[in-house]
Formats: structure tokens, C-alpha cells, sequence
């Protein structure tokens, strides 16, 4: 596939100043040329060019924003100076797999001051002689060369750098989770207990003021039944009385 094609289908539907990376390995360079890559691809961070057949970088458009520049495995010799010019915030340039030969060629990166790594592996200049130390003396700027600093620490990849960012988040996540202080927890405990103090003392309050009203509604019944207890006597002597004048009646 041409790269003018990839572009097109790399796009999905969006505007090229939406575009922040742009994946166009093992695609096809006309000429050896770059095709489809203008000025509106301005908000571009991330662009990969691997295995395209690029020997030439002078149609290179204007990347202010670009910050890795991936263009392994071409067939790149010189030119190198473009970069400097088109891309000057680059901090990330991998031209492993080209056709490097010499310092002279690698001389032109100079002028990207803010140039961290550096990857020329598999690449002629490797073979010369102090070859790391020529590097790091004309590149005065990057702290990694083919992946490692110049005491051979391994330089982080991007997805380490990623997760250490994601442990800073995580760790805050923790400390809000982890709940209000101490002292926090004491206090409430101590409300939670006032709290339960005040609610027996009214639930006692409540059922001694229980135990007074069925005092006095047993005291009102009692009397009641009193009351009813001699109305029914009363009644019943009126009828004995009656019954023995009957009786006297009846004898005269």
C-alpha cells in the first residue's frame, strides 16, 4: 500500500489536526519520498515511518509539536538536517536499520537541543571505533544512545513511564480511600455515643411515663368496678326488702 493510501486510512473519518499519532510502518514510498504528510497534521506528537523504503527526509512537513520520530529499517543516509528544521522539539529519534555511515552525517542532530535518545543500532556508524564515545561527545544533549546512558543504564521504555504515572494516581486514589484521620474517627465515635446515651435516656423516660398512665388507668377501673359493686348490692337489698313486705302482707 502506498503511504498516501495509509495516511487516508489512518485518518478513520478525522480531520488531520486531530491527530496526535500516525502509524505508517511497512507501507510503500513512492520514490523514496514521503507522500500525503502536509502542514495540517499540526497537533502530530507521534509519527512511525519503520520499513517504508524513505531515503529522503527533504519532504518532511513542519511537526512543531512532534516529540518521537520513528524511521527504522529504511534506507536513509544523509539529509539529517531537515529534522532540525521541521521537528525542533523532538526528543525521541530512532534511525536503527539505515544507512548511517559516518560522524559527519549524525553531526547535523546538533541543533536538536532537546534530543534525549538517540537510536542508530544496526547501522554502519555502530562499527567505528570508540564509536559510543564519539556520540555522546558530538550529541552532547542525549542521555541514551541505542537504549542506554553512557554508564550502560538501560534507558525506561514509554509504557514504564506510563506506569510509574499511573502509580502516582493510584497512590493518591489510596490516600482518599484510605479515610479521614485519626482523630477524625475518634470524635465521631464519641457523637455516636452521645448520641445512643441520649436515645436511652428517652426511651427510659418513655416507658416510666408508660408505667404511670397504666397505674392510673388500672386505679380508674378499679374504682369503676367498686362503684358498679355497690350499685348491684344496692338494687339487690331494695329487692330483699321487697320481698319481705310481701311476706308480711300476706300473714295479716
Amino acid at each position: 500500500m502506498e503511504m498516501k493510501k495509509k495516511i487516508n486510512l489512518e485518518l478513520r473519518n478525522r480531520a488531520p489536526e486531530e491527530v496526535t499519532e500516525l502509524v505508517l510502518d511497512n507501507c510503500l514510498c513512492v520514490n523514496g519520498e514521503i507522500e500525503g504528510l502536509n502542514d495540517t497534521f499540526k497537533e502530530l506528537e507521534f509519527l512511525s515511518m519503520a520499513n517504508v523504503e524513505l531515503s529522503s527526509l527533504a519532504r518532511l512537513p513542519s511537526l512543531n509539536k512532534l516529540r518521537k520520530l520513528e524511521l527504522s529499517d529504511n534506507i536513509i543516509s544523509g539529509g539529517l538536517e531537515v529534522l532540525a528544521e521541521k521537528c525542533p522539539n523532538l526528543t525521541y529519534l530512532n534511525l536503527s536499520g539505515n544507512k548511517i555511515k559516518d560522524l559527519s552525517t549524525v553531526e547535523a542532530l546538533q541543533n536538536l537541543k532537546n534530543l534525549k535518545s538517540l537510536d542508530l543500532f544496526n547501522c554502519e556508524i555502530t562499527n567505528l571505533e570508540d564509536y559510543r564515545e564519539s556520540i555522546f561527545e558530538l550529541l552532547q544533549q542525549i542521555t541514551y544512545l541505542d537504549g542506554f546512558d553512557q554508564e550502560d543504564n538501560e534507558a525506561p521504555d514509554s509504557e514504564e513511564e506510563d506506569d510509574e504515572d499511573g502509580d502516582e494516581d493510584d497512590e493518591e486514589e489510596e490516600e482518599n480511600e484510605a479515610g479521614p484521620p485519626e482523630g477524625y474517627e475518634e470524635e465521631e465515635e464519641e457523637e455516636e455515643d452521645e448520641d445512643e446515651d441520649e436515645d436511652e435516656d428517652e426511651d427510659e423516660a418513655g416507658s416510666e411515663l408508660g408505667e404511670g398512665e397504666e397505674e392510673v388507668g388500672l386505679s380508674y377501673l378499679m374504682k369503676e368496678e367498686i362503684q358498679k359493686k355497690k350499685v348491684f348490692e344496692g338494687r339487690r337489698g331494695n329487692e330483699m326488702l321487697k320481698m319481705m313486705e310481701r311476706k308480711m302482707t300476706r300473714s295479716f
